[in-house]
């Protein structure tokens, strides 16, 4: 993971298979902020919705347990959101890097939607 000091705050850019295990560990919260829509179709397994149109760091759960890392599609919405929410007033906070388009690069799993049914399914 590369990290950086910003203004006293610390920013993190993770890589897909730090954020992998740090899923699988519990040791992270992973925050979608693409659209509902983007969302809806394709997801990581696990990570919570909170888009970037409405994006409020005042409601960000805290971290005293689990750190709290962003992904997007590609990245920069999430790098975006994470030093606007530096400039909130977080202290710590990171994104994973390439977004949701490195995680299936990478093929890591996610939901997805079985274009027969319309129901969500694991995909590999």
């Amino acid at each position: 993971m590369k990290s950086e000091t910003v203004n006293g705050a610390t920013f993190e850019t993770w890589t897909v298979d730090e954020v992998e295990a740090g899923m699988e560990s519990g040791k992270i919260i992973l925050i979608d902020v693409r659209t509902p829509q983007e969302y809806m179709f394709e997801h990581i397994h696990g990570a919570l919705l909170m888009p970037m149109a409405g994006f409020d760091a005042g409601a960000l759960p805290g971290q005293s347990d689990k750190q709290i890392l962003l992904h997007c599609g590609s990245g920069v919405r999430s790098e975006k959101v994470s030093r606007a929410a530096m400039d909130a007033g977080i202290t710590r906070i990171g994104h994973m890097e390439g977004g949701f388009g490195a995680w299936k690069a990478a093929k890591k799993p996610y939901i997805g939607v079985n274009m027969g049914t319309g129901a969500p399914q694991r995909m590999e």
